[in-house]
């Protein structure tokens, strides 16, 4: 199998970048796509050019950490996938693939393919956690919970954070993101003591982070790795909305 590969390349977020062409013959249609990066790597390594960077860690599709733009499309062409979960199998015998990294003002690139998303971090330390205990694991049946809801919570809390919704959508929103976190804290009895600061406190630390608003038109929930539903970003306004009207009491 042969693909061109047109690469990213970007020394750091205060210099210019450029497409650079690589081609690439005798791969495996079985091979995973960063499984071909690396074997590019390798190959650059062996002449002594430098390596391409990009982030990458689990290769399972579980940690978030890979995050390319694959022919226009965060984390390639298969639906719900991540980048590590994409095989070569999903492009054609000599294909040319266009390979960039997340973009978003809030996402700087730090070389090539790998970019700074710690702004989303910073949302969590803003909100993304509940009042606790410290010590042993409270008993798992000590509050009741309607399996519905238990359900509800754990799709919510099943985002990875890797960002491609902010690299989807047009305004670099992350409202899908924050949304998830909001939510699954708010669906449990645990997350109720900081319920309506938690709401506050994420939404302005996501603006202050430079992310855009929600543009309202999906394109965030049609690539996540995680399924991530759009109902979970109305349950941000509202809980948003539910905040503002209890302190103004």
């Amino acid at each position: 199998m042969k693909l061109t590969l047109k690469i990213w390349r970007q020394e750091n977020a205060k210099t210019k970048g450029k497409m650079v062409t690589y081609e690439m013959s005798d791969l495996s249609q079985d091979m995973s796509f960063l499984e071909m990066l690396d074997v590019l790597n390798q190959s650059l390594a062996i002449k002594g050019e430098r390596v391409i960077e990009f982030d990458h860690d689990c290769r399972e599709g579980i940690c978030g950490q890979c995050s390319l733009v694959i022919n226009g499309q965060a984390h390639g062409p298969e639906s719900h996938y991540t980048t590590c979960q994409t095989h070569l199998r999903s492009f054609k015998d000599g294909d040319t693939l266009y390979i960039e990294p997340f973009r978003a003002n809030s996402f700087p690139v730090i070389r090539d393919l790998k970019v700074d998303r710690s702004s989303m971090d910073k949302i969590i330390q803003a909100g993304g956690y509940i009042s606790s205990f410290t010590g042993m694991a409270p008993e798992a049946n000590a509050i009741p919970i309607h399996h519905d809801i238990a359900e509800s919570a754990f799709d919510s809390a099943a985002c990875i954070g890797c960002g491609a919704c902010v690299a989807t959508c047009k305004n670099s929103s992350a409202a899908l993101f924050v949304s998830a976190k909001i939510s699954h804290l708010a669906k449990l009895p645990q997350g109720k003591v900081e319920r309506e600061e938690r709401v506050q406190w994420m939404i302005n630390a996501h603006d202050e982070e430079g992310f855009g608003s929600c543009t309202n038109t999906g394109a965030c929930a049609m690539v996540c790795p995680q399924e991530v539903q759009l109902i979970d970003i109305t349950r941000m306004n509202f809980e948003y909305n539910r905040a503002l009207c209890h302190s103004k009491e």
